[in-house]
């Protein structure tokens, strides 16, 4: 495992990361389990630092290192530049702002865990 990444097994092996980029990913599928747009915070080395994953009913689920709710995981492996990403015609990615995600977060977040 990279260094500073989460070991999910031990969770004292946590390294903070810069985060630098915040991408919103449109998947174009059929399938109505799975979510439709996938909001990403991704850290200096391309691993996600939190995410919310919407679907079409309107659910959002989301993930961060301490918390989980639905389906909702951080990758496995880092995530690619938008240009690899959007080389399928699967999905359709765009760099969005900080601001943007953070109410994103905000709306996926329960309201017993707002702050």
């Amino acid at each position: 495992m990279p260094a500073g990444i989460l070991d999910r097994e031990n969770k004292s092996a946590i390294c903070w990361r810069v985060v630098v980029r915040y991408i919103r990913v449109r998947w174009n599928h059929e399938a109505s389990d799975d979510p439709v747009l996938l909001y990403s915070e991704i850290d200096d080395a391309g691993w996600e630092v939190r995410k919310v994953e919407e679907y079409r009913s309107g659910i959002r689920d989301r993930a961060s290192r301490d918390v989980a709710t639905g389906r909702s995981l951080l990758g496995l492996e880092p995530i690619p530049p938008l240009d690899e990403i959007n080389a399928s015609v699967e999905f359709d990615g765009a760099m969005i702002g900080a601001e943007d995600f953070e109410r994103v977060w905000a709306e996926a977040t329960p309201p017993h865990e707002s702050h």
